[in-house]
């Protein structure tokens, strides 16, 4: 139980903060892209990472949230490297806006940490389609992650520096729709649930990160892929479900997390020198653990992939 610290073979745990987890660690030199940066897990993942050294870049969807970010974190550390570029997940137009301004930009890229989501909301449809919790959670960070890989296998071999794919998942996964991933009903709205679905994009955030580790060993790049879950932490995950959200402030500062606790596994997922070659796992609490039956399912992790690049080819 993370209330009372139990450390694990990484020496640490749930109470573990950012800060604690990358102790020590110098980043100069490396370029991190922080989805969702401008809040919540994204924020303090941003703010970790610059006090570390690397260089961050903010995919927002506000950008101007994401300045105001970004000038606190250089009040409080002045010499914190940090761009700030518009991305909006639930659009495949954004995410390939992006890419390719990004590319354009001639920036490397060492760590992709694909953090923003959203959580449990109504039934509603992305820009393109499709049900918005697998569109944002799952399917944006898929296509980003595809379109940015040659400049990560690029930056690796230039720079003789491990690539790493952080990608952020949940304990939620367990909960998922009983087939796992609803292949033909993605955008059913008469059988949604918006919990299942929630469980449904973080069961593909799990598969998506051990298929893409799978074929980067196949290719010999030197690029790892991994996943995690951050913890049980208030974010404005919850808004859509405002009961739970009061109850949940509540008594989250004796039951959750906090930001700071919640942002570490990314953190030492993205960073720490324990994790050197260690690639299709999943993380909870800075330490190896296992999900389900389904999310280490090596058929529907392939099945989901190519699903996946179905949906996100230009029309």
């Amino acid at each position: 139980m993370w209330i009372f610290g139990w450390k694990g073979p990484s020496g640490f745990s749930a109470r573990s903060t950012a800060e604690e987890v990358t102790q020590g660690i110098d980043g100069t030199g490396l370029t991190a892209i922080v989805t969702g940066a401008s809040s919540g897990l994204g924020l303090e993942t941003t703010r970790v990472l610059a006090l570390r050294g690397v260089h961050v870049i903010m995919a927002v969807r506000n950008t101007d949230a994401g300045r105001d970010v970004k000038e606190a974190i250089r009040k409080e550390f002045p010499t914190a490297i940090l761009d700030v570029m518009e991305l909006d997940l639930s659009s495949l137009a954004s995410v390939r806006k992006f890419a390719s301004e990004y590319k354009s930009s001639g920036h490397p890229l060492n760590v992709l940490i694909n953090n923003a989501g959203v959580m449990a909301t109504p039934f509603m449809l992305s820009h393109d389609n499709i049900e918005l919790q697998f569109a944002t959670n799952h399917l944006g960070h898929f296509l980003l992650t595809n379109l940015l890989l040659d400049t990560m296998k690029k930056t690796a071999s230039e720079s003789n520096k491990e690539g790493r794919i952080v990608i952020v998942s949940s304990e939620a996964h367990r909960f998922a729709y009983s087939e796992g991933i609803r292949f033909d009903a993605i955008n059913d709205e008469s059988g949604y649930n918006s919990m299942y679905a929630y469980g449904q994009s973080k069961l593909a955030n799990i598969l998506h990160a051990s298929e893409l580790a799978k074929r980067l060993k196949a290719e010999g790049v030197d690029i790892t892929a991994n996943s995690l879950h951050p913890g049980s932490i208030v974010t404005n995950l919850l808004r859509h479900h405002s009961y739970i959200n009061a109850v949940a402030n509540m008594v989250g500062k004796y039951m959750l997390k906090n930001v700071h606790q919640g942002a570490a596994t990314q953190c030492y997922l993205a960073l720490h020198p324990q994790v050197k070659g260690v690639s299709g796992e999943y993380f909870v609490d800075s330490n190896k653990a296992n999900p389900t039956a389904q999310a280490k399912d090596t058929e529907l992790a392939k099945k989901l992939w190519d699903f996946s690049l179905s949906l996100t080819e230009p029309k």
